[in-house]
């Protein structure tokens, strides 16, 4: 598996395995190969998410009416 695969690559490649897995037709030690591939893929693009977040940023309005730059904030942190 390539180290530095885009999120959208990466997912392609995820359904990519989620197919050939479903086919059933798949011998065991390719099913365990594309298992492994599988969860690191999904490890890789968990990680891509979560950096993408911390560089969220919210725009509001200022009490001036100016755009003022904030923190991303979770729904659920509020």
């Amino acid at each position: 598996m390539e180290k530095n695969l885009t999120f959208e690559a990466s997912m392609a490649r995820l359904e990519q395995i989620v197919r050939a897995m479903e086919k059933g037709d798949v011998p065991l030690e390719e099913s365990l190969r594309l298992f492994q591939e599988g969860t690191a893929l999904v490890s890789s693009c968990t990680r891509l998410l979560d950096e993408a977040e911390l560089q969220v940023k919210q725009i509001a309005v200022a009490p001036d009416g100016s755009p003022e730059e904030k923190e991303f904030a979770d729904e659920s942190d509020t």
